[in-house]
């Protein structure tokens, strides 16, 4: 099946004539020219994202679920085109193009669910004849701001959330992957016209670059921004954001790291970071890029990881066997190769990292994945890089480990490989992993729906997906009936009138 024949299949026609040009990873080739839309359209957009929401709220919640419900049968269904068009689009493997299709499913199915659950806390109050209670009702339009390597499943984290929570969705996704955005958008109408009667403008995408969601981050009008990319991105939208006082969520760089342990299973840990840290061609925000190694066991597991990294198939993405597919673009391969020459710089040996299939695919940038064996926690290594390197660096205490794991900029996700119960439970503690995400025994890659996704520090401290993130999308009040014939005080307070 060919791309024409796949958006086609997806609802779409294969777009030309525009001034943004869609260019698959795979071979570098232009598959669709985009017409980009301005920021007046995307201000007509955030005044249609109003009237949806003003008349969505309206509808019980377990009915807004029952949408989601509908959502989530049209993504089964499309699953295998959707997988594979993202693929087409971002370069990541078939089989990861098809589960990032089943991690909305996952989340269309929770928030169906989470539809009968939007519960709020009955309080004791201190006054008698008096009953305190919280309830939460919707937000207001939620603005969509996503990247490249996850093109559908963030925004779909997101959307199903706000849509059961009550609000409206407007969605700017990566100018590098808008046929995945637009593919949704049309699935998500699908479901719009087997559920009838929803507002017009409930979820809206809009294509275009910087500017277009810079004026979705500056329209009052908009409550919260939902924000995935770079710290740099973050730095942008936060203060912007709290300049108006709107929410922002932030999901930005993640610098994760393993240690591994003396008691380690070596063979669990080996399998692990070889996921963690060259799946998605190392572009996801929970990769694996700096494992601390006890000095113990460090040799012998840098050996079985160089063997491992010499058998790994690099190639196109939609043929079989292939486990690491190309970078999304020469900016990344020239990142990843001035982050290789510095670490070279600092003092690290440098293992891959070089480009592969350059002559049967010159617009195309695929690379072997790089171990860098580090003398220490230098500058490089406390930078991301969105590639696949792996620093490796040794330990002896195990305090010395959790410093090095904690001494980065980024707080997304973690792990560690023990069977000794206290380094476990200390890694979990209050004095333990600072990321939002801490595992024991699992990468720091692949995480659940039913947990809160998020993490500290210059990752921007949002948190999507389950638990109660949902709590994100909708405002709380605190509501006092009195239901006695006095009007008794708090705090005791006496105002006597004196009648």
């Amino acid at each position: 099946m060919d791309i024409a024949q796949l958006v086609e299949a997806l609802g779409l026609q294969l777009l030309s004539g525009g001034d943004l040009p869609v260019r698959s990873p795979i071979d570098g080739s232009e598959i669709a020219r985009l017409c980009r839309h301005s920021p007046a359209e995307m201000g007509l957009a955030v005044g249609r994202a109003v009237d949806a929401w003003t008349a969505w709220r309206k509808v019980p919640a377990p009915k807004r679920g029952e949408l989601i419900r509908l959502f989530g049968e049209e993504l089964r269904a499309n699953k295998p085109l959707l997988g594979r068009l993202i693929t087409v689009e971002t370069g990541k493997i078939l089989q990861e193009g098809l589960g990032e299709v089943q991690e909305m499913v996952d989340i269309c199915d929770f928030a169906c669910g989470l539809s009968r659950q939007l519960y709020g806390l009955t309080i004791a109050s201190e006054r008698p004849g008096h009953r305190m209670m919280e309830t939460w009702h919707p937000l207001g339009v939620v603005g969509v701001i996503s990247a490249f390597n996850f093109p559908a499943a963030v925004w779909a984290w997101n959307a199903a959330l706000a849509i059961v929570c009550g609000d409206s969705v407007v969605w700017k996704p990566s100018e590098k992957t808008p046929l995945t955005a637009l593919a949704c958008q049309s699935l998500f109408e699908r479901a719009l016209g087997r559920f009838g009667g929803a507002p017009d403008g409930l979820s809206q995408v809009l294509v275009g670059a910087g500017d277009l969601g810079q004026a979705l981050v500056e329209d009052s009008r908009v409550p919260l921004v939902s924000a995935t990319g770079s710290t740099r991105l973050g730095r942008a939208v936060g203060p912007k954001l709290a300049a108006r006082f709107g929410r922002a969520l932030l999901e930005l760089g993640g610098n994760n790291a393993m240690i591994v342990c003396p008691s380690a299973d070596l063979d669990l840990a080996t399998r692990a970071i070889l996921f963690s840290a060259v799946g998605t061609a190392g572009q996801r925000c929970t990769s694996l890029r700096r494992l601390i190694v006890h000095n113990a066991v460090k040799p012998q597991l840098v050996e079985r990881l160089t063997k491992a990294y010499a058998s790994i198939r690099v190639g196109d993405p939609l043929a079989e066997g292939t486990l690491v597919g190309p970078l999304i673009d020469q900016a990344a391969f020239d990142s990843m190769q001035a982050a290789l020459a510095e670490a070279g710089r600092q003092g690290g040996r440098v293992s891959g990292g070089q480009r592969v299939f350059d002559q049967a695919h010159p617009e195309a940038w695929y690379v072997r994945p790089a171990i860098v064996e580090m003398p220490a926690q230098t500058a490089v290594v406390r930078q991301e890089t969105f590639a696949p390197i792996l620093y490796v660096m040794g330990y002896d205490a195990f305090a010395t480990a959790l410093a090095m794991h904690n001494g980065v900029p980024q707080g997304l996700s973690s792990c560690i490989f023990t069977n000794d119960l206290r380094e476990a439970e200390f890694f979990l503690s209050p004095e333990g992993s600072d990321c939002g995400i801490a595992n024991v025994n699992i990468g720091p890659s692949g995480a659940e729906i039913g947990g809160a996704f998020g993490g500290e520090k210059e990752t921007g401290g949002g948190r999507e997906s389950g638990s109660d993130a949902w709590k994100t999308y909708m405002r709380r009040a605190t509501n006092t009936v009195n239901y006695s014939r006095e009007l008794p005080l708090a705090q005791g307070i006496s105002f006597d009138l004196g009648e």
